[in-house]
């Protein structure tokens, strides 16, 4: 069969036709793509509304104020003092010894005992001494006889003068060894050099005793020395006659005062310091020498400063700080306090307060007691117990 010839066949190409979509197929598509953009932005809109809940939530529900005591920054005149530590020295001590050498042949003092200057407390053998000593007294006697009987000779010039001045040097010659015996035997005798207490006896009856060898310690407790050293920088501020206090560890919370005697004229080279000497009574006897003592100089008075309580510093390695109380006021006309962190610079910390060179000015409220709990810029409420008392002084005797 011709396919040219077939009716109905304009002679064009078969060509096969595309097939339509049903339309319910496409409203299915459009149902679920409408589904999933509901979803997600839901998904959105519940995120979005849950960020804006939980930040309201938190602006809303703020933590209730912290508790704090607070205290009054005060404009007040600081004791300018200087502390260093030193030692405590005796005026007049000494190690008691002998000039000569000689065997003891007794020992009068009591170990721990007071003695007065000159008392006796140890005697030598001494009686070759006393032996020469009358010898010369001897040939003192007899010079002097012969002296006065070549002066009368003289005199009636049945002598030469020659015999006066022989018989004159004779006798001169006796008294200076009776002198000198006299004060061989005087060393032999130890006697105390000043008053004071005796220590412990370091010899025996029997004992041969060399030159230089101690007997006993003899310390006159009446009045000490406080030695001290201070930096170069603050030798300027020194002067002879200022007071000193002076605290022990053997009584704490006692101060003893005394003066300044002495200031070395020269700074050791080696630790840029200067040494001070300070004297002070000691009529109770209770300060020994060699006890370590802390001194403190009390200087001329320096201009008002701001201070704070020392418990209201933080000290840290990146400098020091307190909290200070601001007032801010809410938008329901309420009036709010809040901590903020504010550094200072401090100076001197004495009786309990804390000197603010910078960062404060009098009548700033700061907080006292409770800032380990604190933020900067935390909300506070003033406690009712009040600022930490000052600590108490120590007692003055």
């Amino acid at each position: 069969m011709n396919i040219a010839t077939e009716p109905k066949i304009a002679g064009k190409p078969i060509v096969e036709q595309p097939r339509k979509r049903p339309v319910r197929m496409v409203r299915w598509f459009i149902i679920v793509g409408l589904l999933l953009a509901a979803l997600v932005g839901g998904f959105v809109w519940f995120n979005y509304f849950r960020g804006q809940m939980i930040a309201q939530f938190f602006a809303n529900n703020r933590p209730p104020p912290t508790s704090v005591s607070i205290s009054e920054a005060k404009s007040e005149v600081i004791p300018n003092l200087l502390t260093a530590v030193g030692d405590l020295a005796a005026v007049h001590q000494v190690n008691v010894t002998s000039d000569v050498s000689g065997r003891i042949t007794d020992i009068m003092f009591t170990a721990g005992s007071s003695v007065k200057a000159g008392s006796p407390l140890v005697q030598l053998f001494d009686a070759p001494d006393q032996g020469d000593l009358a010898s010369f007294k001897a040939q003192a006697t007899v010079a002097q006889l012969s002296l006065d009987r070549a002066k009368q000779l003289a005199s009636r010039q049945f002598g030469p003068q020659a015999t006066v001045d022989s018989a004159q040097a004779a006798f001169d010659q006796a008294n200076a060894g009776i002198a000198k015996t006299e004060a061989i035997i005087s060393q032999k005798l130890v006697r105390a050099p000043f008053d004071g207490e005796l220590g412990v006896r370091h010899v025996e009856v029997g004992q041969f005793l060399t030159a230089g060898t101690q007997i006993v310690s003899l310390t006159d407790l009446s009045q000490l020395y406080a030695n001290f050293t201070v930096t170069e920088k603050d030798s300027a501020a020194l002067k002879v006659g200022q007071t000193v206090r002076i605290a022990v560890d053997a009584y704490p919370g006692r101060t003893f005062e005394g003066k300044i005697n002495a200031i070395e004229p020269q700074i050791a080279t080696d630790t840029r310091n200067i040494r001070v000497q300070a004297t002070l009574d000691n009529p109770d006897h209770i300060l020994k020498p060699g006890m370590f003592a802390t001194t403190t100089v009390v200087l001329p008075d320096k201009p008002p400063v701001v201070t704070v309580p020392e418990t209201a510093v933080d000290y840290t390695l990146y400098g020091d700080s307190v909290f200070l109380i601001t007032e801010k006021k809410e938008d329901d006309g309420k009036t709010s306090l809040s901590a903020v962190r504010t550094f200072v610079r401090t100076g001197n910390r004495v009786d309990g307060r804390a000197e603010i060179l910078s960062g404060l000015k009098p009548g700033d409220r700061v907080v006292a007691v409770g800032q380990l709990k604190l933020q900067s810029g935390a909300a506070v409420a003033i406690s009712a117990d009040g600022p930490p008392p000052i600590p108490a002084k120590p007692p003055r005797y």
